[in-house]
């Protein structure tokens, strides 16, 4: 009896990871096949100007947010979701199932091999990174290098992609990244052709970039691997200035950071998140050893799947720490800043 127990299970392993197989081939199934279940081409263009682009898309938007798209009624609204649930399954999965699905799951090289282990092979797709530090810690160093070794194949079949990068505070160099392509003997022009770039002037002006990054990440399917926002928390500081519009500040943020994840876990891309520090008014009255923090507050804190901590070292040696991480050990690596990107401390 257990020998057919167990060759029944394992004949429903293979099943349900055929079926998550057959998951992977409509990982980016367009929107343009709710068609088939009586959702009408013109409402289909109208979600597409939103920047659901997807089915998976539409199941990660809730009701509210589709019923405030320029033409969209409830009752559309329930017909979408309805054919949406006949192509992706909604409910609840087994660990072994979703196991399946996180093989999907790629790391991203740092440049640095010490950098990489810390994070656990690299920056991870399907998740938020955010790395935060003070000036010259090398953020944006870490940015302009991952550009670049976004491009390269590297280890678990990982085949290397484009990468699109949202700069708020001018600081992207396109001439920065070709000794970094030298490092990796890759041609530059080829390296600079495959970053898009897009520079955000206000905190509404970065979510509306978000709405042209997901129908690029559409029409072109796999071939983006990083989303980088350098640095993300940047404009709404200015933008909402004074502990009166804090709240508000807050609520903006959080829609931000929700569509950022959506974005990772639509795609399967990495998102790399640079933020500024603050001081610290209350760090004093605690005697904690470091007076300064992240700016962003609980809201940032608990969208980034993987926070990092930057400080420098002796001349152009820096410090990277895991901050905050679901399954990495709190520790720390030590990396340079050299003419070829970040590398490791001893090169």
């Amino acid at each position: 009896i257990m020998v057919t127990v167990k060759s029944k299970m394992q004949d429903q392993v293979v099943a349900q990871q055929n079926e998550f197989e057959e998951d992977d081939e409509s990982f980016f199934q367009d929107i343009t096949c709710l068609q088939d279940h009586g959702v009408n081409a013109a409402d289909l263009k109208k979600l597409k100007l939103a920047g659901i682009c997807t089915v998976r898309g539409v199941q990660m938007t809730t009701r509210k947010s589709l019923s405030h798209i320029k033409g969209i009624s409830e009752a559309k609204v329930d017909k979408i979701k309805e054919a949406a649930a006949k192509i992706i399954n909604p409910g609840f999965i087994s660990a072994l199932n979703f196991s399946c699905k996180r093989k999907q799951v790629f790391k991203i090289s740092t440049g640095s091999e010490d950098l990489d282990k810390l994070l656990g092979g690299g920056i991870e797709s399907m998740a938020i990174t955010e790395v935060f530090g003070e000036f010259r810690t090398g953020k944006t160093q870490l940015s302009h290098t991952l550009s670049v070794t976004t491009q390269i194949p590297g280890a678990n079949g990982y085949s290397g992609g484009k990468v699109v990068y949202i700069d708020t505070e001018n600081t992207f160099r396109p001439d920065r990244l070709r000794p970094i392509a030298d490092r990796f003997n890759l041609d530059q022009n080829a390296v600079l052709d495959n970053v898009m770039y897009a520079r955000a002037y206000t905190s509404e002006h970065q979510m509306e970039l978000l709405d042209h990054v997901a129908g690029k990440f559409n029409e072109e399917p796999g071939i983006f691997k990083l989303l980088i926002v350098d640095s993300v928390m940047a404009l709404f500081r200015v933008d909402f200035s004074g502990r009166g519009e804090l709240a508000d500040r807050q609520q903006k943020l959080a829609q931000m950071l929700s569509r950022l994840q959506k974005i990772s876990e639509e795609y399967n891309v990495g998102v790399f998140l640079t933020n500024q520090m603050t001081a610290d008014p209350g760090a004093t009255m605690s005697f904690q050893a470091d007076p300064k923090k992240p700016i962003g507050g609980h809201i940032l804190a608990h969208a980034s799947t993987t926070r990092i901590s930057l400080r420098k070292g002796r001349g152009e040696l820096r410090i990277a720490k895991i901050y905050d991480s679901p399954d990495m050990p709190e520790s720390e690596a030590t990396f340079s800043i050299t003419n070829g990107g970040i590398a490791d401390a001893r090169e």
